[in-house]
């Protein structure tokens, strides 16, 4: 009986050590089904985290012209990856400006403002920020100074620009100011109503068309004060003087064009005919221009006849038709980001290489037209 139930106790021993080799095995089985299922997983999250890390970053400049409907946000996102932001559009519309801006970025894989430059504090430049902060980080915002508009809309704007930015970083710019974009040079050449005296690198050259130019007034508003940049990648070069009004031009390239040719040129001021002097637009020689205006603002005949005339003007497109227009004076529908009687909303996308070559597309068609290097 000993014999007998020491051999049970054997053989029970053997049972249970059995099942408990098929539970380590089971476990051993499940462990690797489990592992199989999520190695997959986390080399997704790895991968979607490189790249994250990697977004934005490319070899070339990419620029945005917004649909802000008639005001200004231009995004430029630099080979590296990093940002700026040239003005916010108008304010409330349910934020819509700024999902706009935030829309842009998401195309250009940014996630941040490393910059914010407000050119001036009309409402239609400055107004956006205090949505803009709400929903996009902004490393600094710069802009030229204080607000010398004696008007209380003006006023009441500027005010709420800083109450918004808080404790983010501010920084006043000045004509012969550099912005530090790695992977660009961006130049100050105007701010509250000064002009830089020379661009480096770039010869100052006589200017023929100063001699049949009028003299133009001053006006008191805050347009002639704005903060104007020069951005250059490589041989590529964009110019954005924001509202700069005529008077103001002027000493830009009269009597010596100081700021040389350019491949991009924003439209000054929307396109309003308070700006873009024949003797201006002339002598910055652009292949190509980008007219911010709205369905009904700016876009004046005047001043998109002048652009349109410019000596080696390829083309001029437009965020919107001119509706206050006539046909003669807006561009083909091609190069209008946003048509008569269509939606709105749709932006003009530029992608710059250092060789000089550029191409514009439209969001609207997603047609894209390219722009070979001179």
């Amino acid at each position: 009986m000993r014999l007998f139930g020491y051999t049970f106790g054997l053989m029970r021993n053997a049972a249970e050590f059995h099942f408990y080799l098929l539970r380590r095995v089971r476990a051993a089985r499940l462990a690797c089904a489990v592992a199989a299922m999520l190695v997959p997983a986390f080399a997704l999250l790895w991968g979607t985290a490189l790249l994250a890390q990697a977004q934005g970053k490319t070899n070339t400049l990419r620029i945005y012209s917004i649909d802000v409907e008639g005001g200004q946000a231009t995004l430029m996102v630099s080979p590296t990856g990093a940002s700026m932001l040239v003005d916010t559009g108008w304010p409330e519309n349910n934020g819509r400006d700024a999902d706009r801006i935030v829309a842009a970025m998401k195309d250009a894989g940014v996630t941040k403002l490393d910059k914010v430059l407000i050119t001036h504090f009309h409402v239609d430049h400055v107004g956006g920020v205090p949505n803009l902060v709400q929903r996009v980080k902004v490393g600094e915002f710069l802009d030229h100074g204080v607000n010398r508009e004696d008007s209380d809309i003006t006023r009441h704007d500027y005010a709420a620009y800083i109450k918004a930015i808080g404790s983010t970083p501010r920084r006043t710019v000045h004509p012969g100011d550099t912005i530090d974009i790695p992977g660009l040079s961006v130049i100050v050449l105007a701010a509250d109503g000064e002009h830089i005296a020379a661009v480096p690198g770039v010869k100052p050259e006589p200017n023929p068309w100063c001699g049949s130019e009028p003299k133009w007034e001053l006006d008191q508003t805050e347009n002639p004060r704005s903060a104007g940049i020069l951005v250059r990648y490589g041989k590529f070069r964009f110019l954005d003087m924001g509202d700069l009004t005529k008077a103001k031009e002027i000493p830009l390239v009269c009597p010596d064009n100081l700021i040389g040719h350019v491949d991009l040129y924003l439209v000054n001021h929307h396109g309003f005919n308070l700006s873009n002097t024949r003797a201006f637009v002339d002598a910055i020689h652009p292949r190509v221009a980008i007219m911010n205006n709205g369905a009904h603002k700016a876009g004046s005949p005047e001043a998109w006849q002048t652009v349109h005339e410019s000596p080696g003007l390829e083309d001029l497109w437009m965020l919107h038709t001119a509706e206050d227009s006539d046909a003669a004076h807006n561009s083909p529908d091609a190069l209008i980001a946003n048509l008569k009687g269509g939606s709105d909303g749709a932006y003009l996308k530029v992608v710059a290489h250092a060789n000089g070559s550029f191409s514009v597309m439209s969001s609207r068609t997603k047609m894209t037209k390219e722009y070979a290097a001179k």
